[in-house]
């Protein structure tokens, strides 16, 4: 059950991914130009205060991770979502079957 809500969030964040490089390049041909939506501005668009609110726990809490954050932050929402989103689908993936045992 768990195995499959987690490949469902896994596909959920690969469509997202593939919906921002679909965005990102529509805008990078209207604008002849390289447009990436960042993570942290698509984060600060949904919501401005959760972002604070998260980055100010994560300072309180957990400081050596803030250059890390800073660094997620910074890179395209497309690459952000459709690798987290390979790495939730491989990592619940549904097991192989054994050849030779019956599994009644």
């Amino acid at each position: 059950m768990i195995r499959g809500f987690f490949r469902l969030i896994g596909l959920l964040l690969l469509a997202g991914g593939f919906v921002f490089l679909v965005y990102d390049g529509a805008r990078s041909i209207a604008d002849q130009a390289l447009r990436l939506t960042r993570l942290g501005e698509f984060w600060n668009d949904v919501n401005q205060a959760s972002q604070r609110s998260f980055q100010a726990m994560v300072d309180a809490n957990a400081p050596f991770l803030s250059g890390f954050l800073k660094l997620l932050l910074d890179q395209p929402s497309w690459a952000v979502m459709g690798v987290l989103g390979i790495v939730l689908m491989l990592l619940f993936r549904p097991s192989k079957p054994l050849i030779g045992y019956s599994r009644n």
